[in-house]
């Protein structure tokens, strides 16, 4: 059997040696960094820049954020204006033409989608409003879906040599959550008409999809930090229009959750919100896994 034993050390480079991937991929939020990896598989490598423990709109436009977009071939970001104070410098300091505005290298989640809380003016006294409408699409399972068909086929477009691979995984990934969001609807069905305060309108979409009712949020207005006068005038308003709980996202300030918690008597509850944002929530399953589960502990 010597002649397997050399053919076996001459085999082995080759599988010792790892695939390079085709596609670099740069994701902004961890949401987005979970669907390439589902889509790309082998055929991607993942670079996100955020975690699920930093508001997502305030990032800073690190030298690393910048080094990772040099080599990218395609940058997956949110859009509707959630990454304008860091991602434009990024581009431009990155110096990389494929990942520009306008190019196929860029792809935004929001321009596959119709969005909801698109302001009637523009004010800044408003707060911080984003002019395309609420950009925290995510946490609607069906947004994510439309996403994923989007994402694969700008992919394949990218790297026309793997496309049946793009393709076939879109389509795995796609059953799966079919199945997964039927599981989900129904999970969910006792949190129709729930009442909760929310602490920034990062969950509209979200609550929208399950029919849960928002009675207030922690923020006077959006982007601005709760204040003592806000959250006693929160109170009070409890008082006539009550809520079952003070739900915030994993990278929120808990002390005002905590806070109307006490004095509410309601319980004050952590959402994961993205990908990263519990233990539970390793991908985007469990991500939906994990918010139901939370969430049905308050519904009784």
């Amino acid at each position: 059997m010597n002649w397997l034993k050399y053919l076996l050390a001459a085999l082995l480079p080759a599988f010792a040696v790892p695939a390079v991937a085709a596609l670099n991929i740069f994701a902004c939020e961890p949401e987005w960094g979970a669907l390439a990896k589902e889509l790309g598989g082998d055929q991607a490598s993942i670079y996100v820049a955020t975690t699920a423990l930093q508001d997502p709109h305030r990032i800073e436009a690190r030298p690393s954020l910048i080094a990772w977009a040099r080599t990218a071939d395609l940058v997956v970001c949110t859009g509707a204006e959630l990454e304008i104070g860091w991602m434009p410098l990024v581009q431009t300091q990155s110096g990389n033409p494929k990942i520009q505005a306008g190019q196929p290298g860029y792809f935004e989640a929001t321009r596959q989608l119709t969005l909801i809380e698109i302001p009637q003016r523009l004010d800044r006294a408003l707060g911080d409003v984003h002019a395309a409408g609420n950009p925290h699409v995510h946490l609607d399972p069906s947004n994510i879906a439309r996403v994923a068909a989007a994402l694969a086929e700008r992919m394949a477009q990218l790297d026309p040599g793997d496309t049946a691979q793009y393709r076939a995984r879109a389509r795995v990934f796609l059953e799966r959550w079919q199945l997964a969001s039927a599981r989900w609807g129904k999970e969910g069905a006792p949190l129709k008409g729930l009442p909760i305060v929310v602490y920034h309108r990062d969950l509209s979409y979200l609550l929208r999809w399950l029919g849960m009712r928002e009675v207030g949020a922690l923020e006077p207005k959006p982007g601005l930090p709760p204040t003592a006068s806000h959250l006693s005038e929160l109170l009070a308003n409890l008082g006539r229009d009550p809520a079952k709980a003070v739900v915030r996202s994993a990278y929120a300030d808990p002390r005002a959750a905590q806070w109307l918690s006490e004095r509410a008597k309601i319980p004050a509850l952590m959402l994961p919100f993205t990908v990263g944002g519990s233990d539970r929530a390793k991908d985007l399953f469990g991500l939906f896994d994990d918010t139901l589960a939370r969430l049905l502990t308050v519904a009784k």
